[in-house]
């Protein structure tokens, strides 16, 4: 079974067309699975890495943000959207690597588990080549000490997964000072330039390269990067 996994980078995109991206690109993958897939679907599954305008995000799980909740979120001058990945609310914003795996995971394996546990390896090992001891815990994400650097929610449909990871690379953490952070009472939050430092390599678009290469090596899978035309016929009507 193939383990191609076109890469896709959209540059900063705003959460609502990211989400209709995700959705579009997972509807064709399931359709692929219907029709027992052509001999060479143009993708059989899809990575996308980009970057979000500042939005508050929440999964199917809405406690505690009603539409009074909402408003106060939305006058701080950030988006607020309300989605179908697992996990509790959590914020998008520039400064962090947002990651959207768009997989057949019968091509892989079965597993939602094994899934969430291998996004969670990749993240872990990006951290060590930083040099930062990361690791999981009960809850979800990947953590350094009792502060999450990275917040995980996903979904799948038919083993078709959408949604993914949220990696703090140079974001302003002052954004998650408005929420509890995926409904974790008495957690923090970190990103790599709070442990490490402003460095020039802790951008967004150097930390992706690190990302992919981990990806690569966690999912055992062979990435392509989509050309020019290919990213724009994509994006074209979203």
């Amino acid at each position: 079974m193939s383990r191609l996994v076109h890469v896709l980078r959209t540059g900063r995109l705003p959460y609502q067309r990211a989400l209709k991206l995700q959705q579009t690109i997972a509807s064709q993958l399931q359709q692929q699975q219907q029709r027992d897939a052509s001999p060479s679907p143009p993708y059989r599954h899809v990575l996308i890495l980009t970057e979000h305008e500042p939005v508050y995000t929440i999964g199917i799980r809405t406690r505690g943000y009603d539409e009074t909740e909402e408003g106060r979120l939305r006058a701080l001058g950030a988006d607020f959207v309300r989605t179908n990945r697992g996990g509790l609310i959590t914020f998008h914003g520039p400064g962090q690597l947002v990651a959207y795996p768009i997989l057949d995971l019968k091509h892989f394996q079965p597993s939602v588990r094994w899934y969430v546990c291998h996004l969670e390896r990749t993240v872990i090992e990006l951290c060590r080549r930083y040099g930062l001891r990361a690791g999981t815990t009960a809850d979800t994400g990947v953590w350094i000490g009792d502060r999450k650097i990275c917040a995980l929610g996903i979904h799948a449909s038919r083993y078709v997964t959408t949604h993914g990871l949220a990696l703090n690379c140079d974001v302003d953490l002052g954004w998650f000072g408005h929420i509890v952070p995926c409904g974790l009472v008495g957690k923090s939050v970190t990103s790599l330039a709070h442990e490490l430092g402003n460095r020039p390599d802790l951008g967004v678009d150097s930390v992706a390269d690190g990302l992919l290469d981990c990806f690569r090596a966690t999912f055992e899978c062979e990435l392509d990067e989509l050309d020019a035309g290919s990213r724009a016929k994509l994006l074209e009507g979203i």
